[in-house]
């Protein structure tokens, strides 16, 4: 009879171990695969550092700002709405975005409504000063609209005050130098949003224009084009350089879910320096998601089979080998 309870629960020891050691290589190939699961694109732009748009990816003073839709579009949360975004560009650090409730061409004299295009001041982009905006229909009797320079030789204290009518883009529109027909153009540059929303209280409405590069001799040789231009910082720290180097296993940074540490992402695991040193840190895996690293998981598992088993070989009755459900596992 003891012979038999004996073998019962060398059985079950069995069962449950050989069910935890699974669990252990499932939640370890879950982790590895977790760590690989940082996109480098979203459609045709690419994602590198500081950027990322799976969370633990990049940096984290840029988490959750990027989106990458369904349609496979790049888009940028602000506290005006999403925006997609055209093009990054990461040696000269800007983004440029779409606002489809800005003024385009096509309009013409057909002003829709839109929306003051805002950032958060709490991140580390700003717009940049090679944005224009242009006004259109403003209110005379609200808005000053004079020619800048005249304006500014009469009073020179409220300069910054005029809304330029003789601005080069009012009167060479890009793409569309004809595309208003009498109706009033004036480039005014905001100081923030409010200077913005104030003055689409007293204008028809508004577009960016952007001054890009061509990337040729002269320096200034530019051209505008319409959109949004977004300039960003690219936080550089050595252990991200440490943990990009090829040389030193050419991992990608990212950055605790939960604490927001630093973090080397490598193929077989995260760590604190780079990739080349997970032996040296017991090559320990952690989720990018934020959760509880896979080992940890593991470890619960078996600590409470451990306690299971002690407590079962504690209580068991003499069953003659047969389940009830006093001694059923599951």
């Amino acid at each position: 009879m003891a012979s038999s309870n004996n073998s019962s629960t060398l059985f079950h020891f069995s069962s449950i171990s050989s069910l935890f050691s699974l669990l252990t290589l499932h939640l370890l190939n879950l982790t590895e695969a977790k760590t690989s699961q940082c996109r480098t694109s979203c459609g045709q732009i690419p994602i590198n550092y500081p950027f990322g748009i799976d969370d633990g990816c990049g940096s984290p003073y840029y988490r959750h700002i990027l989106v990458c839709s369904d349609s496979e579009q790049l888009e940028l949360r602000t506290p005006s709405g999403r925006y997609v975004i055209r093009n990054v560009s990461y040696t000269d650090p800007h983004i440029i975005v779409t606002d489809p409730l800005m003024w385009s061409c096509q309009d013409g004299n057909d002003f829709r409504p839109t929306r003051p295009f805002s950032l958060d001041t709490s991140t580390h982009f700003k717009l940049s000063p090679q944005n224009d905006y242009l006004f259109f229909n403003c209110s005379e009797t609200d808005v000053i609209m004079e020619s800048k320079p005249m304006f500014c030789e009469r009073f020179p204290e409220q300069c910054d005050s005029t809304c330029d009518t003789s601005s080069y883009l009012c009167r060479h529109l890009p793409e569309c130098s004809s595309a208003l027909r009498g109706s009033s153009c004036c480039s005014y540059y905001p100081k923030g949003s409010e200077s913005l929303r104030m003055m689409l209280r007293h204008c028809a409405t508004y577009t960016s224009v952007y001054w890009r590069n061509l990337g040729i001799t002269p320096a200034y040789n530019q051209v505008p084009e319409y959109g949004i231009r977004v300039d960003f910082d690219i936080p550089v720290t050595t252990r991200c350089l440490w943990c990009q180097d090829g040389a030193k296993g050419g991992g990608t940074c990212g950055f605790d879910t939960q604490t927001q540490d630093f973090l080397c992402l490598c193929e077989k695991g995260n760590v604190t320096t780079s990739c080349k040193d997970q032996i040296a840190q017991h090559n320990r895996p952690a989720v990018v998601a934020g959760t509880v690293t896979a080992v940890s998981v593991a470890g619960a598992f078996v600590g409470a089979g451990v306690w299971y088993l002690k407590k079962m070989r504690a209580k068991a009755p003499v069953t003659h080998g047969v389940q009830t459900n006093e001694n059923r596992l599951f």
